[in-house]
Formats: C-alpha cells, sequence, structure tokens
C-alpha cells in the first residue's frame, strides 16, 4: 500500500500565490491552500494529523503571519511554522525566530529548493 503523501499547509491572501505553491510543491506532497488566516486555521485543525508543516504570508487583512501563527500553536504545536514574505525581515520576524515560533523565513520569489530542503529537514527525510 502507498503512504500518503506528507502535506503542507500554505496560507497567502494571493491567489496567484496560492498557485504558483501548489504547482511548485505538488508531487512530492500535499499542498492545502488557504486564503485568509481564518480559512488556514479551519484547514490546520481539520488535518491537523496529516499536515507536516505549515507556511504562512507575512503581510495579510486582519492578522499578520506570526499572529496567525502563534493562533494556530495554541492547537497545533508540533509541527514546523515557517514564513514565506515579499517583505523586508523586520523586528517581528526576528522575534518570531529568536522565541522560535517560527523555525526560518524565506523570501520572495521564493527558491523551492531552498524550503524543499528545510521541509525534508524538520520532517526527518
Amino acid at each position: 500500500m502507498m503512504s500518503e503523501k506528507p502535506a503542507i499547509l500554505y496560507i497567502d491572501d494571493e491567489e496567484a500565490n496560492l498557485l504558483l505553491f501548489r504547482v511548485s510543491f505538488e508531487g512530492e506532497r500535499e499542498v492545502l491552500v488557504a486564503n485568509s488566516p481564518e480559512e488556514g486555521l479551519q484547514k490546520l485543525y481539520d488535518n491537523k494529523d496529516r499536515i507536516k508543516a505549515v507556511i504562512s504570508d507575512m503581510h495579510m487583512p486582519k492578522m499578520n503571519g506570526v499572529q496567525f501563527i502563534e493562533k494556530a500553536q495554541e492547537t497545533v504545536d508540533d509541527i514546523p511554522y515557517f514564513i514565506l514574505s515579499g517583505y523586508a525581515y523586520n523586528d517581528e520576524i526576528d522575534q518570531a525566530l529568536k522565541r522560535n515560533t517560527i523555525k526560518k523565513f524565506f523570501t520572495k520569489p521564493f527558491n523551492r529548493s531552498e524550503i524543499e530542503e528545510q521541509l525534508n529537514y524538520v520532517n526527518g527525510n
């Protein structure tokens, strides 16, 4: 029996980014996407047994990526979380890294192999 592909969840409020991310990573992984933090939380809760990592955009309406991740970790705190942003590294991201809220900060346009390497590393592959 084939084992299920590991699932990752990507949250971004821009549809084009969701599509690009999905196309880049599906094949090796099952890619779940959400276009708001609220939808992201719902998908995470509904699929918490399958999701092996969460990657979030930083700048979104209502809640930024770090705030979303802090909220998500109240319920699901045993998987790695990452920020992927087109904006510059800032103090909030720096603090989140120091607190180990996020494992790594990736920049847009993203480097697929850098993200893949990190996902393999944290998931023990």
